[in-house]
């Protein structure tokens, strides 16, 4: 459902352990807002409920919200090194557009509720 690369995946991992929380996992969702309709949510979370969808990928566990899991089908993070510092990627095949920073998108079959200040 969700592929993780292994560089993502060690930077996840070093910023779990710098939290020193061993509960938190990485949460991955979708929420509506945001340039094209939808945004994507990343981050760490000790709560799960009995509808999210539980995924282990390389020791990291992955929790996905149930309403979030038909936009993630096939969806790619990965961690870019930069002259910047670096960031995560997402690529995802069930967007149809994306706005310029790359948080946003839509789908062909639902454009979310885009919001009225760009990126």
């Amino acid at each position: 459902m969700i592929t993780i690369s292994d560089t993502a995946n060690e930077k996840i991992k070093e910023m779990l352990e710098a939290e020193a929380s061993p509960e938190l996992f990485l949460r991955v969702g979708v929420k509506e807002g945001g340039c094209s309709g939808f945004s994507y949510n990343m981050g760490f979370d000790d709560e799960q409920a009995e509808s999210d969808k539980a995924l282990e990928m390389n020791g990291l566990k992955v929790v996905v919200d149930a309403d979030s899991i038909k936009y993630l089908n096939g969806l790619e993070i990965d961690f870019k090194e930069s002259a910047m510092g670096g960031g995560f990627t997402i690529t995802n095949p069930n967007a149809t557009a994306t706005c310029g920073c790359g948080s946003s998108f839509r789908t062909a079959t639902e454009a979310g509720n885009p919001a009225a200040e760009p990126c």
